[in-house]
């Protein structure tokens, strides 16, 4: 028998609590929100069974704060922890921590996370599972001339990344030998103020890519199934903007590679839970290796569609000691599935855009789905990340899910502040986007193909 979680804590906020919560809901087990000061009106705080201020508006103080959210979790008497995504969710120091309390974290085991955390260490892991990874360094570069005897051989471009990276903070694209010193000490001093950590190494750099990836689930009697891929192309400086499943250019065969080389390696680092591979694809059908994420993703909402199967509610059965309820033969992919992230930013220049929301409709009909913790008359904060909403789609095939996508997007009104709606709605009427054929290079071409004056 496993173990049944009665109570659960969520340390997270926005639409991934309320996201967590819907789950909870259904599985009849009772819910804790944490918030700070600054979130005391937020969806998540009221639809929880509890809720815990746990400090100031700001992230350090409050949801990233490991000792308050563990007192939280001490008086209220739960039996896991839910991080979500962001945050701590990839904190192998939190995951110990509630390991020591003796409170399930909902993800995999703080030694895992710890390996596929460190960029290096998880390529040096993958590339022993027998994963293609791209030619480049196996440890950190340490100096100018080690990174640039690497350069030379594996041939520019190349990438410099933060090891302890992601987001596409401690990032820089050199493409001739002159620029590698300034790029490099340009890429340490990013990764040291955004991760405390300089460290960084070097990648081949492929010009046109697609960033395709496969989630996985993995119990804990060594069960690992895929659930197919997601196309996450389209993105402004290595942040997703939109994602889609199945992906246009992947072929029954590719998946099956793809999701087999994910598995295997799950089964080599004794993965459990819900987690995500992230590769290159390049235009020649190779694949490699970029990073994992031990932690459910933003954009998980597109694989739930296309396989009817509730992540959230895996990643507890997981944490509760159940094995896997389906093995690889039952996974079907059905129709298509978009997902927009609808930020509070200007689409012109993607500044911030925090504030009241004095309207508001969410769309619906089929095959809509909306994920968010807005409402009118919400105040949008100006602390944390500026995604208020994921909005949905699916349907039998691609082409009507952009037409869906366009009239949800057409529908979906947010007012008092501004957001991406405008630019999701140029996305899908573009014709390269319409067309599959794109690369994650699209959005620089989409902006420097917009008509003058105002796109938007």
């Amino acid at each position: 028998m496993g173990r049944k979680i009665r109570k659960i804590l969520i340390a997270n906020r926005g639409e991934i609590a309320c996201r967590i919560i819907w789950t909870c809901k259904e599985m009849g087990i009772k819910t804790v929100a944490v918030h700070s000061e600054a979130d005391k009106d937020a969806l998540h705080v009221r639809f929880a069974d509890e809720a815990v201020c746990i400090g100031p508006a700001p992230s350090a103080q409050s949801y990233l704060n490991i000792p308050a959210i563990i007192s939280a979790a001490e008086i209220t008497n739960v039996d896991a922890i839910h991080p979500g995504y962001g945050f701590l969710a990839e904190s192998e120091v939190f995951a110990k921590v509630c390991e020591d309390c003796n409170i399930k974290f909902i993800g995999p085991r703080p030694e895992v996370i710890k390996i596929m955390g460190d960029k290096v260490e998880a390529r040096n892991t993958m590339k022993s599972a027998g994963v293609p990874i791209l030619p480049g360094s196996s440890d950190p570069v340490k100096s100018i001339e080690e990174a640039t005897e690497i350069a030379r051989k594996i041939g520019f471009p190349i990438i410099i990344k933060a090891a302890a990276g992601g987001g596409g903070r401690g990032m820089r694209i050199v493409r001739k030998e002159e620029e590698l010193k300034s790029s490099l000490e340009l890429a340490q001093s990013e990764a040291r103020a955004a991760f405390k950590n300089d460290a960084v190494y070097i990648e081949k750099y492929i010009e046109r890519p697609r960033h395709i990836e496969i989630q996985v689930l993995a119990d804990e009697h060594g069960n690992v199934v895929h659930l197919g891929e997601r196309e996450c192309s389209i993105q402004r400086r290595h942040q997703k903007l939109l994602e889609e499943a199945p992906s246009p250019v992947v072929t029954p065969e590719l998946r099956e590679e793809m999701g087999r080389v994910a598995v295997k390696a799950c089964k080599e680092i004794g993965y459990s839970s819900a987690g995500t591979f992230e590769f290159l694809l390049d235009e020649d059908g190779s694949f490699y290796f970029m990073e994992m994420n031990t932690r459910i993703q933003v954009e998980h909402p597109v694989t739930e569609m296309v396989t009817l199967i509730d992540i959230v509610r895996n990643q507890i059965n997981i944490a509760e000691g159940e094995k896997l309820a389906f093995e690889q033969k039952d996974i079907q992919l059905f129709g298509h599935s978009i997902e927009c992230r609808i930020n509070a930013e200007d689409p012109e220049n993607f500044t911030p855009s925090p504030g009241k929301i004095t309207g508001l409709n969410i769309p619906g009909g089929p095959g809509v789905r909306v994920d968010t913790a807005i409402y009118s008359g919400y105040v949008v904060p100006p602390y944390y990340d500026s995604m208020i909403a994921k909005l949905i789609v699916h349907a039998r095939s691609r082409e009507l899910a952009i037409a869906r996508m366009r009239r949800a997007l057409e529908a979906m009104v947010v007012e008092g502040i501004k957001t991406t709606i405008p630019l999701h709605l140029k996305i899908m009427n573009d014709e390269r986007f319409q067309s599959g054929n794109f690369s994650t290079k699209f959005m620089e071409e989409f902006s420097n193909n917009k008509v003058a004056g105002k796109s938007f």
